[in-house]
């Protein structure tokens, strides 16, 4: 369209030629706003946990290799000869200071070892039983 056209429509002497849109399917809102809600989760990966009771420190070697595929272990000692158990939790913290990772005891022997990729938070409460405990007339500190 030149110039000359757009000045005859403007003044009203060329007809004006109509364009057919084409209609869009009309979709029900529901359907809409199901698949609104629909999030992708095509990089998220399925979290592994290696759980172990070793009785002897060979076992170690294949928990440490647990730890380097970004694998979290949890241990649990109770039925482990002490020595082999603190040979163990040395060898596999070692493992984990080399990786970057964290360790966490959960209770009675039984220990969390998670890599540099896995975070450990502790929840307050938790935090602050642990730090003190008050005896039950509320006063000082039970050690």
């Amino acid at each position: 369209m030149g110039f000359l056209d757009k000045l005859w429509r403007w003044l009203g002497i060329a007809e004006v030629e109509e364009e057919e849109v084409p209609s869009l399917p009309i979709v029900e809102n529901r359907e809409v706003n199901r698949k609104a809600n629909l999030v992708s989760l095509q990089g998220a990966k399925t979290v592994k946990v290696v759980v172990s009771e070793p009785t002897t420190f060979e076992e170690a070697q294949d928990l440490a290799d647990s730890l380097k595929n970004r694998r979290q272990v949890v241990l649990n000692l109770n039925r482990t000869d002490i020595e082999i158990a603190r040979r163990i939790i040395d060898f596999l913290s070692g493992t984990t200071y080399a990786l970057d990772g964290q360790t966490q005891k959960l209770g009675e022997n039984i220990f969390l070892f998670a890599p540099s990729n896995v975070e450990i938070s502790r929840e307050p409460r938790m935090l602050m039983r642990n730090s003190v405990t008050y005896s039950r007339s509320g006063f000082g500190r039970e050690e």
